[in-house]
C-alpha cells in the first residue's frame, strides 16, 4: 500500500476538503482513506467524546481487515481484538449440529483469514485514535441537521447552529442517516425487522466456549450465541422477536437494561442450552440492546446527489445476522477514496464508487435477511434446518461465503471511469 500518510491536498476529482458526518466506524475509516488519497477530511461526530457503550461486541471479517490493510490501518484493530475463526452450531435441545471454520481462506497471506472480534467501543476508539494520529481532525457534539449546496461546494449545518464548508460531504451517519434523507427524500425509511439484539458480558459464566470459537444456539423462540475472550470473560447475544409495528416501543430507549435482560432470559428459558444461564450470570449494567433495521428491498435508489454521498449503513444497512456491517463500511470508505483520487470530477468519481459497491452490498443485504429467516423458523422449518445443516457442513462447498470474505481491494490499482449512461 502506498500513500497511507497523505498530507492533504487536491484529489483527482478536484476535491480538497471533505466533511465526514459520523464518527463511528465508517467515518474514521473513510477519513483515513481520504487522507491517504491526498485529501483533507474532517470528521463531525454527533455524540460527545467517550459516550460509547461498552457492552456490545462485533467481528471484523477478513474482507474488513483487508480494507484496513489497504490503507495501513489494520494494526490498531489487531491490537485491540482477538481471532475468532471457528463456529459451532447447536439446536435448542442442546444437540450439536456441527462446526466449521469461518472467515477468509487467507487468500492474501496465511495470517489474513481469521476474523477479529472486539468490543464495539474498542473498535471506535482504535479507529478514531489512529485517524487523529494521522492528522484527521475529529469534532464532537456536531450533529448534522441540514446542508446548503452553493456552486462548487457544500455547507453543513449542525444542531448547535454552527456550520462547516467543504467540497464534498460524506454521510457516514448510520441507518437513520440525515445525509441519506437529503440525497433521496422520498426513499423508503429503514424498515424495522421485528427483532432486537440483547448483548452482555460476564466473568461468572457457567460455561465457556473453546478459544476462538463462536457457539451458535438455534432455540425455539430466539437465536443466541456466545464466545469466550482470551481474558476469560464470556460475551453473548440473544436475537429475540419484537412486534414489527409501532414506534419502536420495545426499543432500547423504552426498556431498561433490567427489562432487556428479563426479556432475553424469557426468550431462551425453554431451550436446553446455556443461553438463559449466561444471561442470568450477567449484571444488569453489563447488558445493552438495539433493534434491527435494514434498507431493503428495494435498495436506496441512489447513493449520491451533487456534493453529497453516503457510505456504510447510511447507504445499505443490512440485518445483523451476517455480521458484516462494519466490514462493508470499511470497504466503502476505501473504495470511495480511490475513486476520488483517480477520477477527474466528482460526478464520475461517485458514479464509479456506486458501480464498485452496489451489487456486492445488495447481495449482502439479501443474504443477511435470508439468514435471519433461517435463524428462528416455525416448527417445520426448524426440523428441516436441523436436518439440512449437518449435511451442508459435511458436504457443502468448503467456503460458500468466499465471495464475501475473500474480497480484496488493491489500493494502488487505478480506478476506471464508468461507461457513459446507455453505452454498450
Amino acid at each position: 500500500m502506498s500513500g497511507a500518510g497523505g498530507a492533504g491536498g487536491a484529489g483527482g476529482a478536484g476535491v480538497r476538503r471533505v466533511l465526514v458526518a459520523g464518527g463511528g466506524i465508517a467515518g474514521p475509516v473513510t477519513a483515513m482513506a481520504l487522507r491517504a488519497a491526498g485529501l483533507e477530511p474532517v470528521v463531525y461526530e454527533a455524540y460527545p467524546a467517550g459516550a460509547d457503550r461498552v457492552g456490545a461486541f462485533l467481528t471484523v471479517f477478513a474482507n474488513g481487515m483487508d480494507a484496513l490493510r489497504a490503507i495501513g490501518a489494520d494494526g490498531p484493530v489487531v491490537a485491540a481484538s482477538f481471532p475468532t475463526d471457528r463456529v459451532e452450531f447447536f439446536t435448542g435441545t442442546g444437540r450439536r449440529l456441527g462446526g466449521k471454520r469461518i472467515g477468509g481462506d487467507g487468500a492474501h497471506g496465511p495470517e489474513d483469514g481469521a476474523p477479529r472480534t472486539l468490543r464495539r467501543a474498542d473498535l471506535y476508539r482504535a479507529l478514531r485514535d489512529e485517524a487523529a494520529r494521522r492528522g484527521v481532525r475529529i469534532e464532537y457534539g456536531r450533529r448534522l441537521t441540514a446542508v446548503r449546496t452553493p456552486p462548487g461546494g457544500v455547507v453543513a449545518v449542525f444542531e448547535d447552529g454552527t456550520e462547516a464548508e467543504g467540497d464534498l460531504l460524506v454521510g457516514a451517519d448510520g441507518v437513520h442517516s440525515v445525509t441519506r434523507t437529503l440525497i433521496a427524500p422520498t426513499a423508503r425509511r429503514p424498515r424495522r425487522l421485528g427483532t432486537a439484539t440483547v448483548c452482555g458480558h460476564t466473568r461468572a459464566a457457567p460455561v465457556t466456549a473453546p478459544p476462538g470459537t463462536f457457539r451458535m444456539l438455534y432455540g425455539g423462540r430466539a437465536f443466541a450465541a456466545y464466545l469466550t475472550a482470551p481474558d476469560g470473560e464470556t460475551w453473548w447475544f440473544v436475537n429475540l422477536p419484537l412486534p414489527r409495528s409501532g414506534r419502536d416501543g420495545d426499543g432500547p430507549a423504552a426498556r431498561s437494561p433490567a427489562r432487556w435482560r428479563e426479556a432475553a432470559i424469557a426468550s431462551v428459558a425453554g431451550d436446553r442450552t446455556p443461553a438463559a444461564d449466561l444471561v442470568r450470570a450477567t449484571a444488569e449494567e453489563d447488558v445493552v440492546a438495539f433493534t434491527a433495521h435494514d434498507l431493503g428491498p428495494p435498495p436506496l435508489p441512489r447513493w449520491s446527489a451533487g456534493p453529497l454521498v453516503v457510505v456504510g449503513d447510511a447507504a445499505h444497512a443490512a440485518s445483523p445476522n451476517a455480521g458484516h456491517g462494519a466490514s462493508m463500511a470499511m470497504e466503502d470508505g476505501v473504495q470511495l477514496a480511490r475513486c476520488l483520487r483517480d477520477l477527474p470530477d466528482v460526478p464520475r468519481a461517485l458514479a464509479a464508487y456506486e458501480r464498485l459497491r452496489r451489487e456486492r452490498v445488495t447481495r449482502l443485504v439479501e443474504t443477511s435477511a435470508a439468514m435471519s429467516r433461517r435463524a428462528t423458523p416455525g416448527p417445520v422449518g426448524r426440523v428441516l434446518r436441523d436436518l439440512a445443516l449437518p449435511l451442508l457442513l459435511r458436504h457443502g462447498p468448503r467456503n460458500a461465503s468466499a465471495w464475501l470474505t475473500d474480497h480484496h481491494i488493491d489500493w494502488d490499482a487505478p480506478v476506471d471511469a464508468p461507461a457513459p449512461s446507455g453505452a454498450a
